[in-house]
């Protein structure tokens, strides 16, 4: 970049974006990149404050701000995301699709350690909606070394993308609700709306409810069942307390190939199961879900469906962050409840 004063800037271009800001009303393009200075732009560029700019000298060893965004977005754009065009110098990368929104954390990191660039993004494992903005990238301040950008570009890009979504996959959902007062209809089950609520946004197909008395071995039989009958996700519902006559984990167990864990150190949904039968997904979800708006459950669905294998570590991970602050206005997933546990 060479610095010229604006009055010996005509017939000029730009070399770059210049910005006009109004606070707190707008901010927005004033000049574009490559704009030929002209005789009246002048008093316009001191009314912005610039009593010099900057011209573009392309070279071998710095990449201009605009070609270098577009350079690492493209890169770390995968699946299911697409880019923008720069615009004052920032690139935006977008969901092509809704789904699962996935980040390599320690990659992402690792860039944002580089010098003169800066890489924001969502959280990840955010449920994401087609054209949301997901990320943006640019350069700080207007060049950077050829040599440090494709060091960025191939942590964007290896082994995988640094960024894609995931869609959501229409597994069919079978639900288990446990209980001998449920099955003996001295209570009305109310896990059967609330489950069929919760899948609806991902695609779920219901495949059916059947409901048991505290018997681990009847429940480990129904769970057995419907994975024969190709469930990709079942909900066994209820009894997942200390209570004496709370069966429903030791059925999980006895139906299940791989528990996952027991407990998660999410409040409300401390209790939450997670388990497999092969590649099905069997969640054990406590009472709370009844009657709190987001649970353990809420966490895990979105990752279930989008064809992720649940580890013990991601259970653990959801400590930090696992606290919801049951808001009078529910935000979710517009706040911090599960985020800061999703690496």
């Amino acid at each position: 970049m060479r610095k010229v004063a604006v009055e010996d800037a005509i017939g000029q271009p730009l070399g770059h974006d210049i910005t006009k800001i109004v606070p707190g009303k707008v901010k927005l393009r004033a000049f574009r990149r490559g704009h030929i200075v002209e005789p009246e732009d002048i008093d316009k560029l001191k009314d912005l404050g610039k009593e010099h700019i900057y011209i573009w000298e392309p070279n071998d060893t710095q990449v201009h701000e605009d070609d270098a965004a577009v350079r690492l977005a493209s890169n770390a754009a995968g699946p299911g995301i697409y880019c923008t065009k720069p615009s004052q110098g920032r690139v935006n990368l977008m969901a092509a699709e809704d789904g699962l929104l996935k980040i390599q954390v320690d990659r992402l990191n690792q860039i944002n350690n580089l010098n003169n660039l800066v890489f924001a993004t969502l959280h990840n494992n955010r449920v994401v909606k087609k054209d949301q903005m997901l990320g943006g990238t640019r350069i700080v301040p207007l060049a950077i070394d050829a040599v440090v950008l494709e060091q960025a570009e191939n942590l964007c890009r290896e082994p995988d993308p640094l960024m894609q979504v995931l869609p959501f996959k229409p597994l069919w959902v079978a639900v288990v609700t446990t209980g001998s007062e449920v099955n003996s209809g001295r209570i009305k089950d109310g896990f059967a709306r609330i489950m069929r609520q919760k899948i609806n946004p991902f695609g779920g197909r219901w495949m059916g409810q059947v409901i048991v008395p505290d018997d681990p071995d009847l429940i480990a039989n129904e769970i057995q069942n419907f994975v024969a009958e190709g469930a990709g996700l079942i909900l066994v519902t209820g009894g997942m307390s200390v209570d004496a006559d709370d069966a429903t984990p030791h059925g999980i167990r006895r139906a299940a190939s791989n528990v996952v864990s027991y407990g998660a150190p999410v409040l409300p949904g401390s209790q939450f199961m997670m388990a497999y039968q092969g590649h099905v997904a069997i969640c054990g979800v406590p009472g709370g879900a009844l009657f709190s708006r987001k649970t353990t459950l809420d966490l895990i669905l979105p990752r279930i469906f989008a064809g992720d294998m649940i580890g013990r570590s991601d259970i653990v991970a959801l400590g930090n962050g696992g606290l919801c602050e049951e808001c009078d206005q529910c935000r979710f997933p517009n706040c911090a409840f599960g985020k800061s546990g999703q690496i």
